[in-house]
């Protein structure tokens, strides 16, 4: 079977955060186009206090148009971070938070049908609060909570909570810890 190679790229539009390539991609003697959104990466970072609650943001979300549940969460977007480093500093901005343990809980791709998106997420233990450190309008009004884990659970469950990241997160770190 012969493989796919991508031939050239038009950049279509440049972002913030984000750009839009469109992939000339060779399969044989064809040849096709596909839209891509072209992001850095991120990471996400789900945190738990010594009681076992967990922390979640209340944000306000245009793609959406309302508020919703997640987990704090950060583009790579500082050259030659490493994905540990934007979480730990992602964490703190977001919601003042330092953990003294940062385990990776792997990596998935966001929506590999059109996005370049990966996401590294972090369970980070052992926490102390401190001053939030918000950057823009939507991190400073998003509200910050710890809600026992099992609320969480439930809040997923019930629909509460959609955002496939912190969905993703709570779901490892259940089977995790043999909840």
């Amino acid at each position: 079977m012969l493989g796919f190679a991508i031939e050239r790229t038009e950049t279509i539009y440049e972002g913030f955060v984000v750009d839009l390539e469109r992939r000339f991609v060779r399969h044989g003697d064809e040849v096709f186009d596909r839209e891509v959104v072209v992001h850095p990466g991120a990471v996400a970072i789900i945190a738990i206090d010594e009681s076992f609650n967990v922390v979640l943001l209340e944000q306000y979300r245009a793609a959406v148009e309302h508020r919703i549940f997640e987990i704090p969460a950060g583009t790579c977007d500082h050259l030659g971070e490493a994905g540990r480093e934007t979480a730990q500093r992602e964490l703190y901005e977001e919601t003042g938070i330092r953990a003294e343990s940062f385990e990776s809980l792997g990596v998935f791709l966001n929506s590999p049908g059109f996005s370049s998106q990966r996401t590294e997420i972090f369970l980070a233990t052992n926490i102390s609060r401190g001053e939030r450190q918000p950057e823009g309008v939507e991190e400073w009004d998003a509200r910050v909570s710890f809600l026992p884990f099992s609320e969480a659970i439930e809040m997923m469950e019930g629909g509460r909570i959609q955002d496939a990241t912190t969905c993703l997160a709570l779901s490892l770190t259940a089977r995790r810890h043999g909840i």
